[in-house]
């Protein structure tokens, strides 16, 4: 079989490249998959593209979120077959060996193929209203609309709460409109306090979700928080800032000041499969998901921007790159 797979050669240089896949002798937990979509997760693989994150190697192939059907098993590995379509962790390469251990799920039937690998997004998504204090009628500010901090406010809105998005792009905040965001503000304008402040009779908000990963985003947005509420830092911090930290910490110390509560929601902090001693995991939440999918209640439709052909790629990290207007949710289509 003749494998594709895109791959970060060096800083800022996307290559495609092809080859013979040889599968070795799988193991009874293993299967070849062949790849329908995948899907771009833009912070952190750009992020990988710029050569900063060491845990990434060049040249390596990125990618861990697709939707793939099955195509060669072991005999004795009774739980999947041959043309199963699946969720899984896996990169952009056309053909790979994975495990069916922790986050790997049969795709429920009827549910659109496209939206498949918006699971894994999703789910990092979940975990910015998982460990925080929402409640039915609370007022919740997110800053970055992008395909995480959107699925955020969807589910903040979910979780019964009245959702604020800011952002400083107005197609961002338009597609999130879109989705159902009945508040969104141009955060380019600034004076975010005074617009929480009068949205919420100058309360603040009970919780901030920050997804766009920048520093001082997070420290801007402790004046709009109100008293005893919480920071939920949900975008990775990249880059430096400089900044008081003091003056930052003693938000989260003098109760006249705010007193308010930082919380990480990394999504690694849940268990990946079901464990009877903790409620959440990443393959319950998963599943919650595609439930949330089928039902129409998370949208997911608007957030596709471009569905590519895996020769696209240098294409589509650029646009990721220099245009993030137009380029969004960029999928590539494995399936020709």
């Amino acid at each position: 079989m003749i494998n594709q797979s895109i791959a970060f050669t060096k800083p800022w240089q996307v290559e495609v490249q092809e080859g013979t896949f040889a599968a070795p002798a799988l193991a009874a937990d293993e299967v070849v998959v062949k790849k329908l979509y995948t899907l771009i997760s833009p912070g952190t693989e750009l992020a990988c593209l710029s050569g900063n994150e060491s845990w990434f190697g060049m040249p390596g192939t990125p990618g861990y979120a697709s939707v793939s059907e099955i195509v060669e098993t072991v005999g004795d590995e009774r739980r999947w077959n041959r043309g199963d379509i699946v969720f899984h962790y896996g990169d952009h390469s056309r053909y790979q060996v994975v495990s069916t251990r922790g986050t790997f799920l049969e795709v429920p039937a009827g549910l659109d193929l496209r939206w498949v690998p918006f699971t894994r997004m999703a789910t990092v998504a979940f975990t910015s209203v998982r460990v925080s204090n929402i409640e039915l009628g609370d007022a919740v500010s997110v800053t970055g609309l992008g395909l995480i901090g959107n699925m955020a406010a969807q589910l903040a809105q979910l979780q019964g709460a009245d959702v604020i998005g800011m952002d400083l792009s107005a197609e961002r905040r338009r597609i999130a409109e879109i989705c159902g965001l009945f508040e969104t503000y141009d955060s380019s304008l600034g004076e975010g306090k005074a617009r929480v402040a009068e949205w919420t009779g100058g309360v603040g908000v009970s919780t901030h979700i920050e997804a766009t990963g920048l520093s001082k985003v997070a420290a801007d947005s402790l004046g709009w928080i109100a008293r005893s509420g919480e920071l939920i830092l949900l975008g990775s911090p990249r880059g430096a800032h400089n900044a008081d930290l003091t003056d930052v910490l003693n938000y989260c110390h003098l109760n006249d000041r705010g007193c308010i509560t930082f919380k990480g929601a990394h999504e690694w902090r849940f268990p990946v499969e079901p464990d009877p001693f903790v409620k959440h995991s990443m393959v319950r939440n998963s599943r919650i998901v595609f439930d949330l999918m089928q039902r129409g209640k998370l949208k997911i439709e608007p957030l596709i921007s471009h569905v590519l052909k895996p020769e696209e790629a240098p294409s589509a990290y650029e646009g990721l790159r220099f245009d993030k207007d137009r380029y969004h949710g960029v999928l590539f289509d494995w399936r020709q």
